[in-house]
């Protein structure tokens, strides 16, 4: 498998063997279930639709239901496909389980969505220092952005100058983390360092 779907917890710290103080991430990884498996020859291209977490039957359309049933599933909240290998052994409906992807010492790269942190200006999104003090009749100026470009010639600004605007709630991929420790009986794993999104957000966990 190329990966599995899961939900951040939070963060703590742990001890290595070698007395090493550590901060990691704690995921809680599947069960997944398969409830889509796609062939180059029919859908063009190879994938594996992975869905996780149970959701109420009320709160489902008929169209998801009848997705769903096809796997011989109930009904699933998040839903993913994980692209471009051919699923050996897998058929619809199975279930995989964390220690079937994951153990300790493997590297993966974790996709989740970043916190929203709404509108905000130049000095918390771009790192801008702002205009300066208040001296020399600057009133009020520290965290403005400052001039954004000329005057008659261009007599425009130009596309993608650094202004404020909406931060966060992107998606973002933290590369190369270390599995540090698997916890099988409670499907957790815990990584070395933070992963993006808050706590109980959906994070994709790849095979690096």
């Amino acid at each position: 498998m190329s990966g599995l779907l899961g939900k951040k917890i939070g963060m703590t710290s742990i001890f290595d063997q070698a007395g090493n103080h550590l901060p990691v991430t704690v995921i809680e990884v599947g069960p997944c279930t398969i409830t889509q498996i796609k062939r180059q020859d029919t859908d063009g291209y190879d994938a594996v639709q992975l869905s996780f977490e149970d959701k109420k039957e009320k709160a489902t359309t008929n169209a998801l239901k009848g997705h769903f049933s096809k796997a011989g599933s109930t009904p699933k909240r998040y839903v993913r496909e994980f692209r471009d290998y051919i699923p050996e052994g897998l058929e619809l409906g199975d279930h995989l389980e964390l220690s079937d992807v994951f153990k300790e010492g493997d590297r993966v790269n974790v996709a989740g969505t970043s916190k929203g942190k709404g509108f905000q200006g130049v000095v918390k999104r771009h790192g801008f220092r702002g205009v300066g003090g208040r001296t020399h009749g600057q009133h009020n100026r520290e965290r403005a952005p400052g001039s954004i470009g000329q005057s008659s010639d261009p007599s425009k600004v130009f596309k993608g100058m650094r202004m404020g605007g909406r931060m966060g709630n992107v998606r973002v991929t933290t590369k190369q983390l270390q599995i540090v420790k698997v916890i099988p009986e409670s499907n957790l794993i815990l990584l070395k360092g933070s992963v993006p999104g808050p706590k109980g957000r959906l994070v994709e966990i790849h095979n690096a």
